[in-house]
């Protein structure tokens, strides 16, 4: 129970990795604020999962590209969570694939806006919160998309470098409030997020991973709880790529 007396909030924390990044702090003893958009159902199903420990599961429906509604929810926990937030996991993210030629300005924005704008968002407020209490742990789950680049995702792919230029950055302005900001670049996870590709082409990014398989979601929440304890204190500025060896 090593996060007993924390609090964490998981943007995108009712579904994929979100669901199971908020599922582990829980079985840790924090108390977790997860966010999502619109889907009720996917929401009602985590609460129901939580099972001894929804008592601790408080769930936040806006937009994090919203940032009026981000900061409305910021402001909401100084009620909920009066000994601040500890941990924040930007997790939230969407994928609106095309070949750059025939994108819409629509699809470019939207990505760009939930993606590396809602980071933006939900990380300003969190540092607010945390200098107070001068601890904290901010971390953004990237992609390799950022580095490598792939065909037909080029908003996805820039959104996911933003993160981590924004980290970077990040993580000089509040190292001296002992707070640390790091992403976690997951490879191929099994999750909705891949559940639209062709499966031909699961098949070759699957073949392409030294371990031959798609992750898990659990295996990226584990890789989130080592960056956010709190003996990661000189751990910071970096990216931790759990990606079976790509």
């Amino acid at each position: 129970m090593k996060f007993t007396d924390q609090s964490v909030v998981v943007t995108g924390g009712t579904r994929g990795l979100g669901r199971a990044i908020a599922l582990s702090f829980l079985n840790e003893g924090a108390t977790v604020h997860a966010t999502y958009r619109s889907n009720q159902e996917a929401a009602d199903s985590l609460k129901d999962q939580a099972g001894e420990h929804a008592d601790r599961l408080h769930l936040h429906s806006f937009d994090v590209a919203d940032y009026d509604a981000v900061e409305t929810f910021w402001n909401g926990l100084d009620e909920l969570a009066p000994d601040g937030i500890q941990v924040l996991v930007n997790n939230a993210g969407l994928r609106r694939d095309s070949i750059l030629a025939t994108m819409s300005a629509e699809n470019w924005r939207m990505v760009m806006d939930t993606n590396l704008g809602g980071s933006f968002n939900m990380s300003k407020f969190a540092v607010q919160n945390m200098v107070r209490q001068r601890y904290g742990r901010i971390l953004f789950i990237t992609s390799p998309a950022g580095s490598h680049g792939f065909a037909g995702q080029g908003n996805y792919g820039a959104s996911k470098a933003g993160q981590v230029g924004l980290m970077r950055s990040l993580c000089k302005e509040v190292a001296k409030r002992k707070i640390t900001v790091n992403c976690i670049s997951p490879g191929f996870i099994d999750t909705e997020l891949i559940d639209d590709l062709p499966e031909n082409l699961k098949k070759e990014y699957a073949a392409s991973v030294p371990m031959k398989r798609f992750g898990t979601p659990e295996d990226i929440a584990y890789a989130v709880q080592c960056l956010a304890a709190k003996e990661a204190s000189y751990i910071t500025g970096t990216t931790l790529e759990v990606t079976g060896g790509l």
